[in-house]
């Protein structure tokens, strides 16, 4: 049976931070799902089409990760997938103790999924996309904190 993986969250953007953890994770499934999702309550600052591009270009060539998205539980898409993990990416306590309680939630409704937890680099656990939307929203050059070949500018 494949060793599969769901790395999910709303990549807006996807930074240098993530392209670590799914790549530090390799080694260990046989694939990645990036998956991107999609809450409609939540106004995105890229859209959707553009993230999933800049993930599939960030990974171009290594069949090994893909890039879908999806609504609801994340349960519900792992087990669509045939996914036993997924990958949470910790840089803070407040991080730690936020991913906790929704991985227990997780872990009561679907005791066949795991959720691994991974610290970011030293040098890239200051990244976040919330960070890096503000400067690029106020003019500044965020390309230091996105993988190679992403433009985000306006």
């Amino acid at each position: 049976m494949e060793k599969i993986a769901v790395f999910p969250g709303s990549f807006d953007p996807f930074t240098k931070g993530h392209e670590s953890i799914v790549r530090r994770l390799l080694p260990l499934f046989d694939k990645i799902i990036v998956a991107i999702g999609v809450n409609s309550h939540k106004q995105y600052f890229f859209p959707l089409e553009k993230r999933k591009q800049w993930i599939e270009q960030t990974f171009k060539g290594d069949v090994r990760v893909s890039v879908d998205n999806f609504t609801g539980l994340t349960i519900d898409y792992c087990h669509k997938m045939n996914a036993k993990y997924i990958i949470r990416g910790l840089r803070t306590t407040t991080d730690l103790e936020f991913e906790k309680a929704i991985a227990q939630m997780n872990k009561s409704m679907a005791d066949d999924i795991e959720t691994l937890f991974i610290l970011p680099t030293p040098e890239l656990s200051a990244i976040n996309s919330t960070i890096i939307r503000d400067i690029v929203r106020n003019g500044g050059d965020a390309s230091r904190f996105v993988p190679e070949g992403i433009n985000l500018k306006l």
